[in-house]
């Protein structure tokens, strides 16, 4: 387990309750952002999502508050992915997650769940051995956001559907995002990026991230 996985992996024991968290936590603490500070503001921001939103995988809150400390801490998805199987048997079996099913793909979208596109997720592959992208990026996302599906995107764009489908889901987020100002976005990235931040203007800061990402979920319920 390299030095990433393990930190990632002692945070997701950490939220989970487990009595197995390690003192190196301790001694690391505030690497990624001060974690106190953060952390329930990331696990209201996740629950926020998964009632506004609905999620796509078996993953509980605790795991998806460490996708987003991984995607802000630049770890890739399968490291996510590695620490969140190698804490899941120290939670007691609580999970009804099966480690197994755990991997890159399923770490991919909970961070599309989540609002959380990296650009590189953006970058069409090339297509047929050519060094030009199979297509567009941004045509794709125009197709999609007109409600054309996979297959009428494949035949308008000349591209196999199933290329189509995987850079879909990007638009998608993309698009589910924009329509909600990039809010939850932009919270997470203020509840985990200002570890430098010192005083009441990153309290503030967070604290006005979290409640304008969720106010659209109050707002339906009144209604």
């Amino acid at each position: 387990m390299d030095e990433k996985t393990a930190e990632l992996r002692d945070l997701f024991v950490d939220a989970t309750g487990s009595e197995t968290v390690t003192e190196r936590q301790e001694a690391e603490r505030g690497t990624l952002v001060n974690r106190d500070d953060a952390s329930e503001g990331v696990r209201d921001l996740v629950a926020a999502m998964r009632e506004r939103y609905g999620f796509s995988t078996p993953l509980d809150d605790a795991a998806y508050a460490l996708v987003a400390r991984g995607r802000f801490d630049d770890a890739d998805d399968a490291a996510i992915a590695a620490a969140i199987r190698d804490a899941l048997p120290d939670t007691d079996g609580d999970s009804d997650v099966d480690p197994a099913d755990v991997d890159a793909e399923t770490v991919r979208k909970a961070r599309f769940d989540l609002h959380l596109v990296r650009e590189s997720d953006r970058e069409v592959d090339a297509g047929g051995g050519d060094s030009d992208p199979a297509f567009e990026y941004a045509d794709l996302k125009r197709l999609t956001a007109a409600g054309n599906s996979i297959v009428e995107c494949a035949e308008e764009l000349d591209a196999q559907p199933d290329t189509v489908a995987r850079y879909a889901a990007v638009a998608r987020t993309d698009i589910a995002s924009t329509r909600a100002n990039d809010r939850f976005r932009d919270a997470f990235r203020d509840l985990l990026t200002d570890a430098d931040i010192e005083g009441s203007l990153a309290s503030d800061a967070r604290e006005d991230g979290l409640r304008e990402a969720t106010e659209d979920i109050e707002t339906d319920v009144s209604l």
